[in-house]
């Protein structure tokens, strides 16, 4: 059952010394495996908080509130009702192989504490698709509440780049009857070739395939489930439009911009800036805003929009609302700032 607490008992101020003074990979096994075990029970209660309760209707689906978790922390699911509690609205979880890979070696996560930002090649590390149902079904309390659950799939790093559609296949059809929405992830810098999917003909071949199989699915079940694409924030101009016509011709249901950027611009001379992999945090704030900004430009009215990257404060969680975010997610911003941050962002967006 649901531990009903209205703010953490214990202080992210009193743990984040403790977990920043360890290898940044290893304080995240620590704290997922610790969430693991102590979820559902009256412990939860050391991080739990109340939900701000700030219901909305994007892509079919009612969201108690508009701040979400994005995929990427909790790549095998394990972790849906203890991080539930911390006051999301819904969670993303995944990226989901079909194969369990380890990734890349390590080491291959790296804090830029001076700029609030984290570089990440873990290379979609996960223990593969029955693994992971079998988690997401085990996830009870968040759902009973109300709270929407993302399932993001993604292609094994072994098959050739020509072939990811067969992956994307396999995991759309085993992820589809636990999802409240499914995630389709083309934007990772750090599976070989990966965001090659995001040009033109590739990017339409692809969301073709799925779509197709999507609405197979959804035919059979009697239930719709809205599908998402994550796009980079590394892409010009014309790269935008064009994913925004393929994203419409196709029939997609909505957009997640921005994952993590391979550029370092914003951190160049700092401690581990020339670390390869994907730049997240403060850093990518405002790239992330501007491809916001432009898919808002590029859809048709109302298209679903969810926001991500640099959020650290209610003010940024605004400022993508601002930029033409539906949803906004975060994830390297609670590393840095804890559980707080969701309920300082769920209710800046309730006021605005």
């Amino acid at each position: 059952m649901r531990q009903s607490c209205p703010m953490p008992l214990i202080p992210y101020a009193l743990t984040r010394p403790f977990l920043f003074g360890l290898d940044p990979e290893h304080a995240h096994d620590l704290t997922l495996g610790a969430i693991a075990r102590l979820q559902n029970s009256p412990a939860q209660c050391a991080w739990a908080q109340a939900r701000i309760e700030d219901p909305v209707i994007v892509a079919g689906l009612q969201f108690p509130n508009r701040i979400g978790l994005a995929a990427g922390l909790d790549k095998n699911g394990r972790c849906i009702d203890g991080l539930g509690a911390m006051g999301f609205g819904f969670i993303e979880v995944g990226t989901v192989t079909p194969k369990g890979q380890p990734g890349n070696e390590k080491p291959r996560m790296f804090r830029l504490p001076q700029a609030e930002a984290l570089i990440n090649r873990l290379g979609f590390n996960n223990e593969g698709l029955e693994a992971f149902i079998a988690n997401v079904k085990r996830a009870y309390s968040f759902h009973k509440s109300g709270g929407k659950i993302g399932l993001n799939i993604g292609k094994n790093a072994v098959t050739p780049i020509e072939n990811a559609v067969d992956d994307y296949l396999i995991g759309l059809d085993g992820v589809f009857p636990h999802a409240d929405y499914i995630t389709v992830n083309i934007s990772s810098p750090n599976t070989k070739n990966l965001r090659a999917l995001q040009s033109d003909e590739a990017l339409d071949a692809l969301l073709s395939r799925l779509q197709q199989r999507k609405l197979s699915l959804e035919h059979e079940s009697g239930r719709r489930v809205p599908m998402f694409v994550k796009i980079a924030p590394d892409l010009e101009e014309d790269q935008v439009e064009v994913i925004a016509q393929t994203l419409t011709k196709n029939g997609i249901d909505g957009v997640i911009a921005t994952n993590t950027t391979i550029s370092r611009v914003a951190v160049k001379g700092l401690p581990h800036a020339d670390e390869t992999g994907g730049l997240s945090g403060r850093p990518v704030f405002e790239a992330s805003n501007r491809v916001v900004r432009l898919l808002r430009a590029a859809l048709p009215a109302g298209y679903p929009i969810i926001g991500v990257g640099g959020v650290m404060s209610g003010a940024d969680a605004r400022a993508k609302l601002d930029a033409g975010a539906d949803l906004v997610q975060i994830y390297t911003g609670l590393i840095y700032k804890g559980p707080a941050l969701v309920c300082e962002c769920a209710g800046a967006m309730r006021r605005r």
